[in-house]
């Protein structure tokens, strides 16, 4: 029997990039995944990647930066089923190659909704299903990102989606729901542009590790997917 049969997982970001690896080795282990992207036509790559990997999948499309939005796609994926585990990995950067003192205040409170606000919201309104359920996973994207003051924005969202992840993980404590946090490293992707390190299919098998945790786990334990290359899962 595969390792996730029976279990449910929404990865938020899913349509590309490393949500999409992500979604795609849920489904190897037999998980079903509800894919998320901003609209449908963009989950459609994934899909097939499910249906190939002989799971059910389903889309659901969101602006994260639209709290309205959020809202809605916690209530349709409760009224779907809901979900085991909760990958929050969609984010957004905003770069800046002038002095500090330009950053447009607008360019970071966008940031903080995709990549705090959302998340914190989406997991707030499913975190009491999952913890019903007697075993759940939650995993936050971070990033090990640091004095890179051209990337601040997006560095002071992860750092405050590190704190959320530690408190998580003290209001689950005990329910079976272990939370963890992962850093994927610096990959080629489109959020993290042509000249990253290190190709995206290096986030396997890591981005795995947090979800396959057993359920007397640490709570919030932070994960690099770099330095997990080599695991046995």
């Amino acid at each position: 029997m595969k390792k996730l049969q029976g279990k449910t997982a929404l990865v938020t970001g899913s349509s590309r990039g490393v949500g999409k690896i992500v979604a795609e080795a849920l489904a190897k282990e037999g998980c079903r995944v509800f894919v998320h992207g901003r609209t449908l036509k963009a989950c459609e790559s994934t899909l097939a990647l499910l249906s190939a990997a002989g799971v059910e999948g389903k889309a659901f499309a969101a602006d994260l930066n639209v709290p309205a939005d959020v809202d809605r796609l916690a209530a349709e994926v409760t009224a779907a089923g809901g979900v085991d585990i909760l990958y929050n990995n969609a984010a957004i950067q905003c770069s800046y190659n002038m002095t500090i003192s330009k950053q447009d205040m607008a360019d970071w409170a966008k940031v903080f909704q995709t990549n705090v606000f959302a998340p914190i919201r989406l997991t707030s309104l499913l975190v009491d299903d999952i913890k019903k359920r007697g075993w759940g996973r939650i995993i936050n994207v971070t990033s090990g990102i640091d004095k890179a003051w051209m990337q601040a924005a997006y560095g002071s969202s992860k750092w405050a989606l590190d704190k959320w992840t530690d408190d998580l993980g003290a209001y689950v404590a005990g329910s079976g729901t272990v939370v963890s946090r992962i850093d994927p490293g610096w990959l080629r992707t489109d959020l993290g542009g042509p000249n990253a390190d290190n190709a995206p299919e290096t986030v396997l098998p890591g981005a795995m590790v947090p979800v396959l945790l057993a359920s007397d786990a640490p709570q919030a334990q932070f994960f690099r997917a770099q330095d997990l290359r080599d695991v046995k899962l």
